[in-house]
């Protein structure tokens, strides 16, 4: 059997985290247990990365690759199975997921916002253990309380002021102007109070050349 404590102090060794689980119903089709969503647990997480072969070693799709193959070693280690929002088609549906965890919400800006990791909340695989784990009871909506919502106004382009405009965001990022989203990160994921100080901006700069 495997609890809460045994797969955190596990992840913890990758710095890792659980970032919300639920129970299982036969509609998922993934049998019977809990479904743990696992995101890296920063600022910790950056530094182990960069020291790994998958990061080092100049082939495509790093980080993926350190996934897949952390996860499916954790997974094995605690009677699971791991499940991946990347790869082929069909596609797990991570962010249904996320928000039956009652950890994670639509934000002012559609992207997801996390309890403790804010609009930086980064999903980079599950994990189903066969074990029933206790019903946490939900986190409460930190845009809720957030004064002024600052994601909403923080994009120097207005991206997300009809949904979200990736190509004026792409246009943007990429232009002279776009040197601070390109080097530290998304101005609207970093205007969320929560997580603010969490991610470096070493991180975010590399998430934001993979999306471009």
């Amino acid at each position: 059997m495997t609890d809460s404590l045994q797969l955190n102090e596990t992840l913890a060794q990758h710095a890792l985290a659980s970032l919300g689980h639920f129970a299982l119903t036969p509609e998922d089709g993934l049998g019977t247990g809990t479904l743990i969503l696992i995101g890296p647990d920063e600022p910790a997480f950056w530094p182990l990365f960069r020291n790994s072969n998958e990061y080092r070693d100049g082939a495509d799709d790093p980080l993926d690759r350190w996934s897949h193959r952390v996860l499916t070693g954790v997974a094995n280690m605690h009677d699971g199975k791991a499940y991946f929002p990347f790869g082929t088609a069909p596609y797990h549906p991570f962010y249904s997921w996320a928000l039956r965890t009652g950890r994670a919400w639509p934000s002012p800006i559609q992207f997801l916002v996390h309890d403790t990791a804010g609009l930086f909340v980064s999903y980079r695989g599950a994990i189903v253990v066969p074990d029933s784990w206790p019903v946490d009871p939900p986190s409460q909506r930190p845009c809720d309380t957030c004064e002024g919502q600052p994601c909403k106004s923080a994009c120097p382009v207005g991206a997300f002021v009809n949904g979200y405009d990736v190509p004026r965001c792409k246009a943007h990022v990429t232009s002279d102007q776009g040197t601070d989203c390109r080097h530290n990160g998304c101005l609207a994921r970093r205007a969320c109070p929560i997580g603010q100080t969490r991610r470096l901006s070493a991180q975010s700069a590399f998430h934001m050349e993979a999306f471009l």
